[in-house]
């Protein structure tokens, strides 16, 4: 090794860059649970692919003393490197280092990382663990944050971001992972609130803790703000890796293609049988996925919110796809305001990103209501419209049991530009269920006659042989074929392999107005 002096103190230099706020405020983070910000990088990327950029970079405040404390890099590690051998772009907030606050440099490094992978069509992997803004840089902080937001938003559709909460995320400093596609949290240390304890306290008089204010389980459970949550740093890099995994590099590539050993044509007899006599009783719908998907993977999004429909990614032939289903065992799988927004969400994500969308319905309709009224489900519904409206990737779908009402429009109906649109014959779509129908339909018969019980009984066992069946759906062309649930596999990526090439374009606009 040489021993040019200019080359040994570009090495000292590029050691003290390492060391962040020093070996004192690294144990104290490593005593809270916590990693550092390049352990993590080391836990998420390939090992030996990060290429650091702006490690020399210092603050410029001459304020409240800043000035005698300069830390190399300032408060956040920015590069690049590899997971599973593809280029992802990443920014790690250092916690060590002015507790991780944002200032104009901090700032600056992640726009620019950010302005790099949209250039280059590469995710971005945000690791965040901040104390927020940096108050002694006053407005300035509060301008890198809008410049951050701006780059979220151009990126948004355009190439993955990924977001991990780390630690805390307060103020404005949640509006940059609540912009991106996805948000990771971890039990027991992330944090993510607008307004902290103390500012609920002096506001509303409430008492309430960081973790039950803003804690990954309320998020994930409740606010719907968390897609994944996981029981330490480690097994969230982990995660992450294994998503990225599902994805394309950007909105112009194809989702990566994963051969695997599991038979294309393989069928399940079990499925069969899978739906009960009883049209009133539920199962688990996640067991019609895991006997149909590529070695019965499910990545699923979202699990522990609006657990009516559930949401996922999958392959099926070795193909990445986005799946929504409803959920028979939470609610009748009913669409309320959480399910429709969550699955509209996401089926736009997979629009976004060339992700075919399958869909398995099991629904019985809208939930009925004045908390659901009130709260805005035609809104959240129309959402969930649009979303399956614009998009125009392949689209499957195969009606399991009910599909009621505007329920079976939404749930990616051939009228909305569904591509194959099968159902087992277990299939019953209508306008209602047969016992609503008949009690509106024959209503004075029913009044009229000697046992009116009987007789509503007699009439919804005909209403539902003549209509709650797939097959006057299948005569109007409404679905393409009625097929044998054990053939559910073969058929699906049949369908997927001849729609590969599929091209579809909605007309020329600035953009859609969602019904937000």
């Amino acid at each position: 090794m040489s021993d040019d002096p200019k080359l040994q103190h570009l090495r000292n230099r590029k050691v003290s860059t390492r060391l962040g706020g020093g070996p004192d405020r690294i144990a104290a983070q490593h005593q809270k649970g916590k990693l550092t910000a390049r352990e993590r990088l080391d836990l998420l990327l390939d090992k030996g692919s990060f290429h650091e950029i702006d490690p020399f970079v210092v603050h410029r405040t001459h304020d409240f003393g800043l000035e005698k404390q300069k830390f190399p890099g300032d408060s956040v590690v920015t590069g690049w490197g590899t997971i599973d051998g593809r280029l992802v772009y990443v920014f790690s907030q250092d916690f060590t280092v002015f507790g991780g606050s944002l200032g104009e440099v901090h700032a600056q490094k992640i726009c620019k990382i950010l302005d790099q992978a949209l250039k280059n069509g590469a995710p971005v992997v945000g690791l965040n663990d901040s104390g927020g803004a940096r108050i002694q840089e006053g407005v300035v902080s509060l301008a890198g944050y809008a410049e951050i937001f701006l780059r979220n938003t151009l990126a948004s559709g355009v190439i993955p971001q990924i977001s991990a909460i780390l630690g805390p995320c307060a103020g404005g400093a949640v509006y940059s992972p609540a912009l991106t596609d996805f948000v990771f949290m971890v039990r027991g240390t992330s944090n993510m609130f607008v307004t902290g304890p103390d500012v609920v306290k002096a506001v509303t008089h409430e008492q309430v803790s960081a973790n039950d204010l803003g804690g990954a389980d309320v998020h994930a459970e409740k606010s719907g703000v968390c897609h994944i949550t996981s029981e330490s740093e480690a097994d969230a890099m982990f995660l992450i890796r294994k998503m990225l995994g599902y994805l394309p590099q950007n909105n112009m590539e194809d989702p990566p293609f994963l051969p695997n050993g599991d038979d294309p044509l393989r069928t399940d007899e079990t499925l069969d049988t899978i739906i009960p006599e009883d049209p009133g009783k539920p199962y688990d719908v996640k067991e019609v996925i895991r006997r149909v998907v590529d070695s019965g993977q499910l990545y699923e999004i979202q699990e522990a919110f609006a657990q009516n429909i559930v949401i996922g990614f999958a392959r099926l032939g070795g193909h990445s796809v986005g799946l929504v289903a409803n959920q028979p065992q939470v609610l009748a799988g009913v669409l309320d305001i959480d399910a429709s927004e969550k699955a509209a969400r996401f089926v736009r994500f997979c629009d976004s990103f060339n992700l075919p969308v399958v869909t398995l319905v099991d629904v019985p309709g809208f939930m009925p209501g004045t908390l659901q009224e009130h709260g805005g489900i035609i809104r959240s519904g129309a959402k969930l419209l649009h979303a399956y409206c614009e998009a125009t990737v392949p689209k499957v779908t195969i009606v399991l049991r009910k599909a009621y009402g505007g329920a079976y429009i939404v749930m990616s109906s051939k009228h909305l530009r569904g591509d194959v649109n099968l159902a087992w014959p277990s299939a019953e779509i209508a306008v209602m269920g047969p016992e609503g129908a008949v009690s509106i339909i024959f209503r004075k018969e029913m009044e009229a006659s000697e046992d009116p019980v009987q007789r509503k009984v007699i009439l919804t066992n005909e209403y539902r042989e003549k209509f709650a069946n797939p097959y006057v759906a299948a005569e109007r062309g409404y679905l393409d074929d009625i097929i044998e649930p054990s053939e559910t596999r073969p058929r699906l990526i049949n369908a997927l392999e001849m729609l590969k090439n599929k091209r579809d374009s909605n007309p020329s606009k600035k953009h859609g107005n969602i019904p937000l």
